[in-house]
C-alpha cells in the first residue's frame, strides 16, 4: 500500500484512521487557535486588553501633569509615580512569568498531543498495509503448492503409463548357465543412487531456482524450480527457503521490498570459506529498520520461526560453501541478488552471524 493510497482512503473516510486525533473535517483537532484567540493576524482579547490599559494609564500620567499646581509640574508627583512603578512592576514580572510557564505548559501539551497523532498515524498506516499485503497476490507458498500439484499430476500419469507396459515373454535360463554364470561373476559395487547419478544443475538455472518464479506466467522460473526440486541437494535449500519466506509474507515482509547494499564477490568467498564477523559484515546489507525489528521480533517470539530461520541459515551455508569452489565471480553477484540470498542477509543480520 502506498502513501498515496493511504491518502486517499483517509480523504474518503468520515471519521479519517478511526481515532479521535484523526479524525478531519470540521470537527475541532484540538492542534490549533482556540478561544478567543486569532489566528489570522489580528488582535485577540488579550491584546485589545493590553490596548486600554496603556491608554488609561498614558491618560492618568497627562491628567496628574495637567492637573498639578501650578509651578510645580510633574516634579511634584514623581516620588508618587516611583513609588507606584515600585509596587506594579514586581507585580507585572510575576504575572508574565506565569504567562509564559502557561504557554510553555500548552506547547508541551501540543507537542504529546501531536505525538500520539502521529503514532496512530503511522500505526494505521501498517495495519493497512498488511492488510493489503494479505489480500494481494498469492503468496510463494501457493504458487509452489500449484507447483508440487502439477509434478505429482505427471509423476502419477508416468508411473500409470510405465505399469500398463508389459514385459516382453523370454526364455527361461537352465539352471546350470545361471549357476555357472553366478560363479564367473565378479561382485558388483552397489550403493550407487539414482540421485548421485543424475547429472549436477547447471550454475544459470540453481541461480534462476534460487529467485523463484516472478509471476504465474513466468515459465522460465517454474522450469528451473522444478528441475532444482529434482535435485536432493538443491531440493533441500529451496524448500527451506519457501518456508522462511512464507512465514516472513505473514508480517508483511517481502523480499522485492528489500534493497540490500550488494557485498562484493570476494567477501561472499571469505564467507564460504569460513570466515565470520566484522570481516563478512557487509553481507548483512540490510537497511530496512521495519523489516529488520518484526524479523527480530518473530525470533524472539515464535519458536516456530525461530526453528526454520536457522534451519534455513544451516542450509544456506552449506549449499554456499559448495557452490562457491566452482562458481564465477558473475554467478556469485548472481546469486546474491536472488530472493533466498536476500532472506540470508535478513535473517543472518538478525541471528547475529555478521557481527
Amino acid at each position: 500500500m502506498t502513501a498515496q493510497d493511504a491518502a486517499s482512503n483517509h480523504r474518503s473516510s468520515p471519521t479519517g484512521l478511526g481515532t479521535p486525533e484523526g479524525r478531519t473535517g470540521n470537527a475541532p483537532s484540538g492542534l490549533g487557535p482556540t478561544g478567543g484567540d486569532r489566528s489570522d493576524g489580528g488582535m485577540g482579547s488579550a491584546e485589545m486588553i493590553a490596548v486600554l490599559l496603556s491608554c488609561l494609564w498614558l491618560l492618568v500620567v497627562l491628567a496628574l501633569y495637567l492637573l498639578a499646581p501650578t509651578g510645580q509640574g510633574l516634579a511634584h508627583w514623581t516620588p508618587t509615580l516611583l513609588t507606584a512603578l515600585a509596587v506594579a512592576l514586581p507585580l507585572v514580572m510575576i504575572w508574565v512569568g506565569t504567562s509564559a510557564l502557561r504557554s510553555a505548559r500548552v506547547m508541551r501539551a501540543e507537542c504529546r498531543r501531536l505525538q500520539a497523532a502521529i503514532d496512530n498515524l503511522r500505526h494505521s498506516y501498517l495495519t493497512h498495509a498488511q492488510q493489503s499485503a494479505a489480500a494481494g497476490e498469492p503468496t510463494v507458498s501457493q504458487k509452489l503448492e500449484e507447483i508440487a500439484e502439477a509434478a505429482r499430476k505427471t509423476e502419477t500419469a508416468l508411473a500409470t503409463f510405465q505399469s500398463s507396459r508389459h514385459a516382453p515373454t523370454r526364455p527361461a535360463i537352465p539352471a546350470e548357465a545361471s549357476k555357472l554364470a553366478a560363479e564367473d561373476q565378479g561382485s558388483l559395487a552397489l550403493g550407487t543412487s539414482a540421485e548421485d547419478m543424475a547429472l549436477p544443475l547447471p550454475a544459470e538455472q540453481f541461480i534462476r531456482a534460487l529467485n523463484f518464479p516472478e509471476t504465474a506466467e513466468d515459465e522460465e522460473g517454474f522450469a528451473a524450480l522444478r528441475a532444482a526440486l529434482k535435485d536432493r541437494k538443491a531440493a533441500q535449500v529451496v524448500q527451506a527457503a519457501q518456508d522462511v519466506l512464507t512465514l516472513l509474507s505473514q508480517d508483511g515482509i517481502y523480499m522485492d521490498d528489500l534493497r540490500p547494499d550488494m557485498a562484493r564477490p570476494e567477501i561472499w568467498r571469505q564467507f564460504a570459506q569460513g570466515t565470520r564477523g566484522r570481516a563478512v559484515a557487509p553481507l548483512g546489507g540490510v537497511r530496512d529498520r521495519t523489516s529488520l525489528a518484526l524479523t527480530s521480533a518473530r525470533m524472539k517470539q515464535d519458536p516456530i520461526f525461530r526453528d526454520a530461520a536457522h534451519h534455513f541459515l544451516r542450509r544456506f551455508d552449506r549449499m554456499f560453501a559448495e557452490f562457491e569452489a566452482q562458481a564465477s565471480d558473475g554467478e556469485i553477484s548472481a546469486l546474491g541478488d536472488t530472493r533466498t540470498a536476500r532472506a540470508f542477509m535478513l535473517l543472518g543480520r538478525v541471528a547475529g552471524t555478521f557481527d
